[in-house]
């Protein structure tokens, strides 16, 4: 009869199971997640955890027993120096269990066993909802509850619309005394506006007025080129005849 014995012997002797379990631990606190069978991950557990708590302490005693049983060097100085400082606030679980589903050859379920402390990402579902009872349904202060809720609610309605009226209340005479000020607002804009606009009229009055005497400055000019072009022709042809006149008196 099985009476007080703890674990499974995994279908080995127990030098082949404490072989693999070695094994297993090793890898386990190299590469911080291995992937194996369910059975062996919760027997590796038990195995795995007491060491990570003797490697809280760096003492050569207590490096001296995890060596006796990972007989890896390896393992032992990243347990001690790396894996020790991230779990030194950690009081046990070390490790977590994840079922992968049954394996395609045989059939046997797998799971991956990685260490708490090397997973970034959260699993999702963290909050858990509150489980109900059976005497959480019906009862007197159950009833109490949601007889009080509708009246709760019906005087946080009466509340509202009062609040809202005397908030209307207090607008309409801040808006009658705001009236002459709006009035004499509006009226200095219409004078703004009226001033603008004979300014502009002015304006363009005066581009007019600059532009028509510059039209008739230039009409002035041109006539003076003409008048001045004219009288130099008058002059030529007089110079001409003279001298015409001079040419047939000496030849005579």
């Amino acid at each position: 009869m099985r009476h007080l014995k703890v674990g499974k012997k995994l279908g080995r002797t127990a030098s082949h199971r404490k072989a693999t379990l070695r094994a297993l631990s090793a890898s386990l606190i190299k590469h911080h997640r291995i992937v194996t069978t369910l059975a062996k991950a919760k027997e590796l557990r038990r195995f795995v955890e007491p060491v990570v708590t003797k490697a809280k302490e760096d003492t050569p005693h207590h490096r001296q027993q995890v060596f006796a049983f990972l007989q890896d060097k390896e393992a032992v100085t990243h347990l001690f120096e790396e894996v020790g400082a991230l779990v030194a606030d950690r009081p046990g679980g070390y490790t977590r269990i994840i079922k992968l589903g049954p394996r395609k050859g045989d059939g046997a379920e797998m799971a991956m066993i990685e260490l708490v402390d090397y997973n970034d990402v959260q699993p999702e579902g963290g909050k858990t909802k509150r489980k109900r009872t059976r005497r959480g349904g019906g009862g007197r202060r159950s009833r109490k509850k949601s007889a009080q809720k509708p009246t709760e609610q019906k005087k946080k309605a009466e509340e509202a619309p009062a609040e809202a009226k005397t908030e209307e209340v207090e607008e309409k005479p801040k808006a009658d005394k705001d009236t002459p000020q709006q009035k004499e607002e509006t009226e200095t804009t219409a004078e703004a506006v009226e001033t603008a606009d004979a300014k502009k009229d002015t304006s363009e009055e005066k581009a007019e007025t600059s532009s028509k005497a510059k039209e008739e400055e230039a009409e002035e000019a041109e006539k003076e080129t003409k008048s001045q072009a004219t009288s130099k022709k008058t002059k030529a042809e007089d110079k001409k005849e003279d001298k015409e006149e001079e040419d047939s008196s000496n030849k005579k």
